[in-house]
């Protein structure tokens, strides 16, 4: 077996007195899809964040490639090659297309920035349509495509991604879930935190199962799409 290019090691994560994360550990590999599903406020989103830093890990160790980043900065660890599309896209409002997709280039500088637009045009047409357009003027759904093209941008090793269907209809989410398809099987790595279970389980190579900021179950996508438990908590027993 490879070594895991993301590992996290007994971390846990502090809100002031209230423990977010407890002894978490998990690792994705190169070149899968591993999605961590939950219950909304179980600490998904918190995991992801605390890869990046914000919050810190109160103890335990996040490797990257070996190296523990648990107390590098942002930019540090978003220079090396991990990506984030954060929960609610965060796009800047102001700035059109174009322009949110280079600052997708800020960790790495601009030696790329116009073959990987074009990539990105090419992997979201509807982005390409509104290249001049205020991002504020988009609907949910290209708001969603912009960020992840923008994280992609940075050209990562692993892209982070944080409820991508959220708030998204369903024949945008189906299109969203293809896009990411395709990314897998071009070889990205990808750690995905989605309340949609059911996409999400079908998408991935593992999975991890998350309660009250634990982990509690893992396994194949498949296995926890058949698992009765999960089936039940999360895929309304379907």
């Amino acid at each position: 077996m490879s070594t895991p290019i993301l590992e996290l090691r007994d971390i846990d994560v502090f809100y002031g007195p209230i423990q977010a994360l407890k002894k978490v550990n998990l690792h994705i590999r190169q070149g899968e899809t591993v999605s961590l599903i939950g219950a909304n406020g179980a600490g998904k989103s918190t995991l992801l964040m605390s890869i990046f830093g914000q919050p810190r890990a109160a103890a335990g160790q996040i490797l990257y490639k070996g190296e523990d980043i648990s107390k590098r900065s942002s930019h540090y660890i978003a220079s090396n090659g991990i990506a984030q599309s954060p929960e609610g896209r965060r796009v800047f409002p102001d700035m059109t297309v174009e322009e949110n997709l280079l600052m997708g280039t800020i960790p790495i500088g601009m030696d790329h920035a116009e073959e990987d637009r074009d990539r990105m045009f090419h992997l979201f047409p509807r982005l390409k349509e509104r290249r001049n357009q205020r991002a504020m003027t988009m609907s949910g759904g290209e708001q969603q495509m912009l960020a992840i093209g923008r994280a992609l941008m940075s050209r990562p090793k692993i892209l982070l991604l944080d409820e991508p269907s959220l708030g998204l209809a369903p024949i945008v989410v189906k299109h969203i879930f293809q896009t990411l398809r395709d990314l897998a099987k071009s070889g990205m790595t990808i750690f995905l935190v989605e309340q949609n279970a059911n996409h999400a389980l079908k998408l991935s190579d593992r999975a991890y199962v998350m309660v009250n900021g634990e982990i509690r179950m893992t396994g194949s996508g498949q296995e926890l799409l058949n698992n009765a438990e999960v089936r039940n908590a999360y895929l309304g027993g379907h």
